[in-house]
């Protein structure tokens, strides 16, 4: 059982850990994070470092993680220093058992796809994804790289989102939609119409609210 590391340390990282304890595949080294104490434990398992420390670990035979953080962007910019730093290390996909994934779906690297996710026929999800608890993904649909899909989304067949979206929780998306990179859908929407790059849009139904900043904070209210 190959041996990997969890980069992130606080809540996704304990969803993630849990993922895979149950599904058996890996077998946990310890935790990367670079804003938390060194030896600190999380769920019984040790922070053994920061990213730099990560061609050490790769030199001992520890070359495989995920990355369990959240927030797209940074998502992204930890797997671009990661990629840099050790250009050897390899990004696992997780898989909750109790997801239901049509064999037909294409899933990318340094995704994760939680508990309860239903993935429909034909669909494909990219690079360092996460759909959440109880999202269910229509048919032919496609989310690309870094976008992320909250817990109880619901979104139709034929739907493609583009990098770095967040598709905030129980939104629901009706069957044809695009949306663009960088965009937010807020919480409890219901998306008529598609939605462009850069936007934030929320209600029922969905209206745009105003633009975004490329990296722009969504996962709190301040």
């Amino acid at each position: 059982m190959d041996k990997i590391v969890v980069i992130g340390a606080s809540g996704h990282a304990k969803v993630i850990i849990e993922i895979v304890e149950t599904s058996k595949d890996y077998q946990i080294y310890g935790l990367i994070d670079t804003y938390k104490e060194k030896g600190q434990r999380i769920l019984n398992y040790e922070i053994v470092g920061t990213e730099h420390d990560i061609p050490d670990l790769v030199n001992k035979g520890v070359n495989k993680g995920i990355i369990a953080i959240g927030d797209n962007w940074n998502r992204l910019l930890i797997q671009k220093k990661i990629k840099k730093i050790s250009p050897n290390f390899q990004f696992i996909t997780v898989i909750h058992p109790t997801a239901i994934v049509s064999p037909s779906v294409k899933i990318g690297q340094g995704t994760v796809i939680l508990a309860s996710v239903v993935v429909n026929a034909e669909a494909e999800i990219g690079d360092f994804c996460i759909l959440n608890t109880g999202a269910s993904f229509g048919h032919d649909s496609s989310v690309k790289n870094f976008s992320s899909i909250a817990p109880g989304v619901t979104v139709g067949g034929n739907v493609s989102i583009d990098i770095c979206t967040a598709i905030s929780l129980g939104a629901n998306i009706i069957q044809g939609i695009t949306i663009g990179k960088h965009s937010i859908v807020g919480a409890g929407s219901l998306v008529l119409n598609s939605i462009g790059d850069y936007k934030l849009v929320y209600g029922v139904p969905a209206k745009e609210i105003r633009n975004v900043q490329k990296g722009e904070n969504y996962l709190s209210k301040s």
